[in-house]
């Protein structure tokens, strides 16, 4: 298949390089355009004020892959590979490995979940991919698993283009306990602000959050409560497989706010 891959942390990250390299050596036909740096929770943030540029990387990758280092953010880079620097669509927008987890409403700020958003927006099916650690260098069983559904949806295709969100813990292949269909969870942060003083006397503040346990609130009556969530999933060592949208609508407050009255906005 034809493959376009992106990510947020950036073209010298391991995640990226494992994933493009694996993909290419098991027969794909593998493009990469990703963020010359690192470009974590910039969100579906483009760039309108300053033009793009992208650069052939040819020392990163195996030589079967082509890559470029694009100057914006991954959805730019996402945008850029689909109207100007692929010659034809791909089958598959893939975005990571990134080093780090995209659980619950963390994918919101997302800069890996927003480039294969881009993906999907365009009709092409999707999928982020993300080992839930900051710290472990062990990509392989999220690499190895990349290829495996890659290879199950070549053969199987899912029945209209769709984003999947995936997390891998990280733990060695043989301690992974399964694969969990997920929903949504919910992750929320004690934000922090450190004020600290510059060389030249000037204010500037830090984000400096602490992370608290994900609290449990009523789901999307839609949304069977009984599946578990993505952050369960990796408590449990499981392999977290969310499918997403960029349809952001509240369904059921739709009819609720219909008995909203505003005849008095009208007598004015």
């Amino acid at each position: 298949m034809k493959l376009l891959i992106s990510n947020d942390d950036g073209i010298f990250a391991q995640g990226i390089r494992s994933l493009a390299n694996a993909l290419a050596t098991a027969g794909h036909e593998v493009s990469v355009v990703c963020p010359d740096r690192e470009r974590s929770a910039t969100g579906h943030g483009l760039t309108m004020h300053q033009p793009i540029r992208a650069e052939i990387i040819e020392s990163v990758f195996e030589p079967a892959v082509t890559a470029w280092a694009c100057s914006g953010t991954p959805a730019d880079c996402v945008k850029l590979g689909l109207w100007a620097l692929l010659d034809k669509p791909p089958d598959f927008v893939l975005s990571g490995v990134n080093h780090g987890p995209n659980l619950g409403t963390d994918i919101i700020c997302s800069g890996t979940v927003s480039a294969a958003m881009e993906g999907i927006m365009e009709g092409i099916p999707s999928i982020a991919f993300s080992l839930a650690s900051y710290t472990s260098q062990e990509f392989g069983p999220a690499v190895d698993f990349a290829v495996t559904l890659l290879g199950q949806l070549e053969k199987q295709p899912m029945l209209k283009p769709t984003l999947l969100n995936v997390n891998i813990p990280a733990v060695t292949q043989a301690e992974i306990t399964g694969v969990t269909i997920a929903r949504q969870g919910i992750r929320r942060y004690f934000d922090i602000f450190q004020k600290r003083t510059d060389p030249r006397g000037k204010t500037y503040y830090w984000l400096a959050g602490e992370l608290l346990e994900d609290v449990e609130e009523t789901c999307d009556p839609s949304v069977p409560h009984d599946i578990p969530t993505d952050v369960q999933a990796i408590r449990d060592n499981r392999i977290s497989l969310t499918p997403l949208q960029y349809n952001l609508t509240c369904a059921a407050d739709l009819h609720s706010l219909r008995d909203w009255q505003f005849e008095g906005f009208f007598k004015q």
